[in-house]
């Protein structure tokens, strides 16, 4: 069997461009005992592996040059040389970027897809919701009655982040790229308000939508969102930093009134969401039955083939058009 994969070529210098990867076809290696080969169909392209291209020191090592990049991925065992994991089953792993591969049959995670579709493992159900549930219930230790900002509100977290909250009997405020990512939050995911930062004055634009303050800022942007959020929160509030992609491809300065901080005895705490692993069986227990009562809603922007993968990570760096959690269909399920 062949595969498709794409290698990082060279350390991007600023934004990535399609000239830094290569798309590379190779045989895969024979299949031995206790070994099964998984076909890739959904993978996930996500912000944090802007981070993974660099050679600097990081919480998770960098991709190396030259070599199929790593992510999560949706498949299904299409040859197996162990019995505990047959031909058929649905499985996710950290090994996107590629078509197939072959691994130990012990590294696949097995996944309901009775629960709900197998993309959604990528999204809410996989590492952007319990994401967002960590940054909402383990971080933000959000309580109702409260006032929540969420930025980049649309995006696979944070749409997920917002509607947490507002279970929780909290008022939420998002941020998003667009008129139509605005409506989305406030028509579709039931966000209290909402506002499109590229409209200007971020400052302004959050103490409108929340005039008595902010208690919990969920931050996925970092730059002048976070900035806007010191300003608005109240007194003790808290910022759960999930990211900063503002200024992932272009440095950003700092907020220059991080003084506030200490006057309002704000915490600020950042958190890599799998050093709460052990949350994950509650996580899905929780989300998935808030998915099948309805209680949570999702989208997913789905761009087809594995050779549009390099573009559909681009746009997400971009802010792109897409609305909830951005995957790449590597083939039809019935393929």
């Amino acid at each position: 069997m062949r595969s498709r994969e794409w290698h990082l070529l060279r350390r991007p210098q600023g934004w990535p461009t399609p000239a830094d990867f290569a798309l590379v076809d190779r045989e895969l290696p024979p299949v031995q005992a206790g070994e099964v080969v998984v076909r890739n169909l959904y993978l996930s392209v996500d912000p944090y592996m802007r981070g993974r291209m660099n050679a600097a020191r990081s919480y998770a090592p960098p991709y190396e040059l030259g070599q199929v990049m790593y992510g999560e991925a949706v498949g299904r065992v299409a040859e197996s040389a162990d019995d505990r994991l047959p031909v058929g089953a649905w499985v996710r792993t950290r090994r996107a970027w590629r078509e197939a591969f072959v691994c130990p049959a012990g590294e696949p995670e097995l996944i309901d897809v009775e629960l709900a579709p197998p993309a959604s493992y990528l999204g809410v159900l996989g590492m952007p919701g319990m994401t967002a549930w960590v940054g909402v219930h383990d971080i933000g230790e959000v309580r109702p009655g409260e006032t929540v900002f969420v930025s980049a509100a649309s995006g696979a977290v944070g749409s997920l982040a917002g509607q947490l909250a507002r279970l929780v009997g909290c008022r939420v405020i998002g941020s998003a790229g667009s008129a139509e990512k605005v409506r989305y939050l406030t028509e579709d995911l039931g966000y209290d308000a909402a506002f499109d930062y590229h409209a200007g004055d971020i400052t302004g634009q959050l103490q409108a939508a929340a005039p008595e303050g902010v208690d919990v800022y969920f931050d996925n942007v970092g730059g002048e969102h976070l900035r806007a959020a010191l300003a608005c929160l109240n007194v003790r509030g808290r910022v759960a930093a999930c990211g900063s992609i503002s200024s992932y491809n272009e440095p950003q300065p700092g907020p220059d009134n991080l003084a506030v901080v200490v006057g309002k005895r704000i915490r600020i705490q950042g958190f890599i969401v799998w050093d709460h692993a052990d949350r994950l069986p509650l996580f899905t227990r929780y989300v998935g039955g808030l998915l099948q009562t309805g209680q949570v809603r999702y989208r997913e922007t789905v761009v087809d083939g594995i050779e549009q993968a390099v573009q559909a990570f681009l746009d997400l760096l971009r802010g792109g058009t897409h609305l909830g959690k951005l995957v790449v269909r590597v083939s039809s399920p019935d393929d």
